[in-house]
């Protein structure tokens, strides 16, 4: 039957006073459009049944809510009162309560009232009637430019066959023009209800030419899209491929690059931390410039490094202190033996922090030599105050950046060294160790001591700001220590924030009992060993630490204790022994000959010979001077690498004795005729320093006179032409460098009475120290009376 005569039936088709009702969400149907359908459910089959069972008429109406299994089928307020009449032409049922529905649109109706009572949902309808043959010049001019515009859509899209075209331009009536083109283009089902619901057929065709219009300028855009995708990149890079076409729809529709998942991570990254103020501030704003970018771009791998930095800083995030100042002591105590001034100052720190928890960290500094136990006293305050602990060396730290950071403007540029730690460290309040700080230089890179002004001084470190974050960072919270070997190296401006608590090294009963408790059960249990098959004697220890090593710290000893417990471990894995005791005797057959020798009193057994007292970084030490006469002319000549101010020391020894040469005994001109040779052993090490005066005075006394200088006997000061006795540092080190070497006398100046007070009393109790003002006190002192 020809198209047009079907529609001209279904024109002129007549509706029951009462029909039945099956609501339907997801489409729209429009009379004239045969189309399928699916009904889901037993409740919908039963209304298909309804109306099967009288003249395969029902109603389809959108309804405003989804439809569910549950409840009632569907509220009369939930339904549109306008709908389209359908004939059902086929019905196939399935499995599971479906059902497949061929059904024709006949004509638009209007819900007078549902019927309540009804097994099924039902409603007094009202038949719209359409007048579907008006014809005006509006009319034509908006059916010829819809007919277009649909036959441009038809074409733009890839899912429309070109028939619909044909058969658009083909209908006559406008209102079914209509009808047809709404059911066919891609609109929403609002706005597809919309049309059905618009009975003016003007009204009509310009509401569906707006959609089909819309429509339009999306696909010529989509088309758009995808042309200047095709032509930017290789087809073969598929992923490159998706990336430009998502930035070319984006940029079409103004939408920024925030919807993308790392920016987004990002953002809620920053809103997670607790970031002050400023840093969230300029976080985001470095969000802000990211979302421009492309992820490509060398800009955009910038700013992401940025953001991962300044939020994966612990910017509030601290642990909590341990108050418990009976438990730390005892920590302190567990770990360490001795240092009683450095653990004094610690339990201070910690009882003020009790007291008052808001109060400034110091800035502590260890002095002392090698071994001495600096870096692990922080651990072990660390591990008392249950704070992250976290440790850098700051050894041959040149240049600058490595402190404050590099600013993002170079390549690769990275925060300092001191942020870096506060993130590993994982704690805005751990405990900061900045190793070797004596040892910092400088070039042409910058200061870096300059930088750590800022970083050590509890006055200015709460404002830090890091050249790569551009933000300031509170370091107040952090408890900064650092460590030393000497302080004359550390600038004066950097010295005055430090507080310097020195240690200065171990007398041979501290060494003992260190290896006994500390030192013996860490290298045996390094080694595999048990306390059943190693065993050191206390002679053997002593051995050891006389014998074998002459050091302010424990180091070597560790060392050398390591050594006996390797050979004792290599005997027993072969078969040879299965345990062993090491006794004094035994200690030469696992370290060799003993290298360390009492020279002292041999050295020093005949005139112009007297033994000093040096300080170095790495403690103190015996420092021999000889000296000798032969014929010249007044020459006087200074060996052994003598720095400037031991070589201005030897002058005025000589000049104070030519001055008081009848008083001394000395002929007024011996020098007249004799050349003089001062010669400090040991010629390629260089020795400087202000203590060698005293020294240099008595060995030219005792070859002048042909006195021998006493052999247990040894000094330090310094002296001034006027016959004056100056006082001189390191005086703990160097009373302890005599004491290891059996050393029973000593003398020193006046002034430094004050300093034995560090000397530990047991000691104090095994020497005897002669104090003097002036340098003739000495000679009476040291040499031996004939």
């Amino acid at each position: 039957m020809p198209e047009s005569k079907i529609i001209d039936e279904l024109n002129f088709v007549k509706l029951p006073e009462i029909l039945p009702i099956m609501p339907i969400y997801h489409t729209v149907a429009f009379p004239k459009m045969m189309f399928p359908i699916e009904i889901v459910g037993d409740r919908l089959i039963s209304v298909v049944d309804e109306a099967m069972s009288r003249d395969r008429l029902m109603g389809l109406v959108l309804t405003r809510k989804a439809l569910t299994s549950e409840g009632p089928l569907c509220r009369p307020e939930d339904l549109h009162r306008i709908g389209t009449c359908v004939s059902i032409k086929k019905m196939a049922r399935q499995a599971g309560e479906r059902a497949q529905l061929m059904v024709q649109g006949l004509c638009r109706f209007q819900i007078i009232e549902f019927i309540e009572g009804a097994p099924h949902l039902q409603a007094r309808i009202e038949k719209i009637e359409e007048d579907l043959f008006i014809k005006d010049l509006e009319i034509e001019a908006l059916m010829a430019n819809l007919a277009a515009l649909f036959e441009r859509v038809v074409k733009l899209s890839p899912f429309l066959p070109q028939e619909f075209a044909t058969m658009a331009r083909s209908v006559q009536e406008p209102g079914t023009m209509a009808d047809i083109i709404a059911s066919i283009v891609n609109a929403s089902v609002e706005e597809k209800q919309k049309i059905l619901e618009t009975l003016d057929v003007r009204q009509r065709l310009k509401e569906i030419t707006q959609i089909v219009n819309h429509q339009m300028e999306i696909l010529e855009l989509g088309s758009k899209i995808q042309s200047q995708v095709q032509e930017d990149i290789d087809k073969s890079q598929r992923e490159y491929y998706l990336r430009q076409q998502l930035k070319a729809i984006r940029t079409e529709l103004g939408e920024s690059d925030e919807n993308r998942v790392e920016v987004e991570d990002y953002r809620k990254k920053i809103d997670a931390k607790e970031l002050t103020e400023e840093a969230r501030k300029e976080a985001l704003r470095e969000l802000d410039r990211m979302t421009r970018m492309h992820p490509s771009s060398a800009e955009y791998s910038v700013a992401a490094t940025y953001l991962d930095w300044i939020t994966s800083l612990p910017w509030n995030e601290m642990t909590q202190d341990n108050q418990d100042i009976k438990q730390a002591r005892r920590i302190l105590d567990e770990d360490h033996f001795g240092l009683d001034k450095a653990k004094r100052r610690i339990i201070e720190y910690l009882a003020v922090r009790k007291l008052k928890p808001d109060t400034q960290g110091p800035i502590l500094c260890f002095v002392g030599p090698p071994g001495t136990g600096k870096t692990s006293l922080a651990h072990s305050i660390a591990r008392a105050l249950g704070r992250k602990f976290f440790r850098i060396s700051l050894g041959g730290v040149r240049d600058e950046a490595e402190i404050r950071g590099h600013r993002r403007t170079y390549v690769g540029a990275l925060p300092g060294r001191i942020i870096q730690g506060i993130r590993r460290a994982e704690s805005s309040n751990p405990i900061f160790v900045l190793d070797e700080i004596d040892k910092v230089g400088s070039d042409f890179r910058g200061d870096p001591s300059s930088a750590l002004l800022e970083v050590l001084d509890p006055e200015q470190n709460s404002t830090f700001v890091d050249h790569y974050l551009d933000v300031t960072f509170d370091l107040s919270p952090v408890m900064f220590i650092t460590t030393a070997n000497i302080l004359d190296t550390i600038p004066p401006a950097l010295r005055d924030r430090l507080e310097v608590i020195e240690l200065p090294g171990y007398t041979q009963d501290e060494k003992l009992r260190i290896a006994q408790r500390y030192l013996i059960p860490k290298q045996r249990e390094a080694h595999g060993l048990t306390p059943e098959q190693i065993k050191f004697t206390d002679g053997a220890t002593k051995a050891i630490i006389a014998g074998y090593t002459r050091e302010a710290g424990v180091r070597n000893l560790e060392r050398e204790i390591a050594s006996v417990c390797r050979s004792v471990a290599s005997r027993i894995a072969e078969g040879e022994i299965s345990s062993a005791v090491i006794n004094a005797r035994e200690v030469p057959r696992y370290l060799g000959p003993v290298r360390m020798i009492s020279e002292a009193r041999e050295r020093i057994s005949k005139p112009g010979i007297a033994m000093g007292l040096a300080w170095t970084p790495a403690g103190g030490e015996l420092m021999f001077v000889e000296a000798t006469a032969m014929k010249g002319r007044k020459g006087l000549t200074l060996t052994g690498q003598l720095g400037e101010v031991m070589k201005e020391s030897a002058s005025a020894a000589l000049s104070f004795i030519r001055s008081n040469a009848e008083q001394l005994g000395i002929p007024v001109d011996f020098f007249e005729n004799t050349d003089i040779h001062i010669h400090v052993p040991a010629g390629a090490i260089p020795k400087d320093g202000p203590s060698a005066g005293v020294t240099m005075f008595t060995a030219l006394v005792s070859l002048l006179t042909n006195s021998a200088v006493k052999n247990d006997l040894a000094m330090t000061g310094e002296i001034t032409l006027r016959g004056l006795v100056l006082p001189v540092g390191g005086i703990k080190e160097k009373v302890l460098a005599a004491h290891r070497a059996g050393i029973k006398r000593i003398i020193l100046p006046k002034w430094n009475r004050k300093d034995l007070e560090e000397i530990p009393p047991k000691v104090r109790k095994e020497m005897t120290f002669n104090f003097v003002n002036e340098m003739l006190e000495v000679l009476n002192l040291a040499l031996v009376k004939r």
